[in-house]
C-alpha cells in the first residue's frame, strides 16, 4: 500500500474511532487520541499527539490524563529523557474489559444504587402512580442487577473461554 493511502486509511480509522467513543462514554478527542496510540508502533509524546491530531496542549493533556485514569493508556518514560510518552493497550479483549469496568463504575453502579434506593421505599397502596413507580424501579433494579452480574463475569473472564461460549449461544 502506498504511504499516502495508508496515512489516509489510518486517519479515517482515527476519525471513526472518535465518533464511536461517544457510544462508550468518552469525548471525540479522547477517543481519537486512544485510536492514534492504539495503532502506533512506538509510544508517542504529547507534542507528536498534538501535531498529528491538530489539538491544543491543554486538550491533549486533559484527555491523556483521562485515558490514563480509564486504564486505556499508560505512561512510558525512557532513562535520560525528560519527556513523558504514552502507549495504548493493544489487546482488544483487554480494551473491551477495561471499558466495560469503567462504564460500570461510572454509569451502572450509580444508576443501580438509585434504583435500589427508590424501589426500597414504602409507597402508598392507594396511590396508583406511586405503586407503578415502585414496581417499575424494582423491575429496572432487578434487570440492571442481572445485566451488571453478566457484564462483570464477562469482563473478568479470559477471552478464550468466553468467546466460544457466546458464539455457541448466539448462532
Amino acid at each position: 500500500m502506498k504511504d499516502e493511502d495508508f496515512q489516509a486509511l489510518r486517519n479515517e480509522f482515527i476519525a471513526q474511532w472518535g465518533t464511536l467513543g461517544g457510544g462508550w462514554g468518552i469525548n471525540r478527542t479522547m477517543a481519537q487520541i486512544h485510536a492514534l496510540l492504539m495503532v502506533s508502533v512506538d509510544p508517542l509524546d504529547t507534542n507528536v499527539i498534538m501535531t498529528r491530531l491538530k489539538i491544543s496542549r491543554g486538550n491533549a493533556n486533559a484527555n491523556l490524563r483521562d485515558l490514563v485514569g480509564w486504564g486505556l493508556i499508560r505512561r512510558v518514560t525512557y532513562p535520560g529523557d525528560r519527556k513523558e510518552y504514552f502507549e495504548a493497550e493493544k489487546d482488544v479483549w483487554t480494551i473491551f474489559c477495561t471499558i466495560a469496568r469503567e462504564r460500570k463504575r461510572r454509569e451502572i453502579d450509580p444508576a443501580l444504587n438509585l434504583l435500589r434506593e427508590s424501589s426500597s421505599q414504602s409507597f402508598e397502596e392507594k396511590d396508583r402512580e406511586q405503586q407503578l413507580f415502585g414496581e417499575q424501579t424494582r423491575a429496572l433494579a432487578d434487570f440492571l442487577s442481572t445485566a451488571d452480574q453478566i457484564m462483570g463475569r464477562v469482563a473478568r473472564s479470559e477471552k478464550n473461554k468466553v468467546i466460544p461460549f457466546l458464539l455457541k449461544r448466539f448462532k
